[in-house]
């Protein structure tokens, strides 16, 4: 079972990709799948203060449960004009 993890703008810019899955584990949320992770790819952390998440393209927080073959959007702040 696993997780499809997007990233967005700035954060695929650190990250280096902009999509990845990792393995799912029981009870899984958003903030868990998030700092697994964050363990692997530590630039990452910078942004967690300002990420938004989204489960199966609905808004979600960090105490949101996913599923297995779920895809986790995480998306940093953008600004534009």
């Amino acid at each position: 079972m696993t997780v499809t993890i997007l990233l967005f703008a700035s954060l695929a810019e650190a990250a280096g990709f902009r999509r990845i899955e990792l393995p799912l584990e029981a009870d899984d949320t958003v903030g868990a799948v998030r700092d697994r992770l964050i363990g692997r790819y530590p630039a990452l952390a910078r942004f967690v203060p300002t990420l938004l998440y989204a489960v199966d393209e609905e808004y979600a927080r960090p105490d949101t449960a996913v599923a297995a073959g779920a895809t986790l959007a995480l998306i940093p702040p953008v600004s534009g004009g």
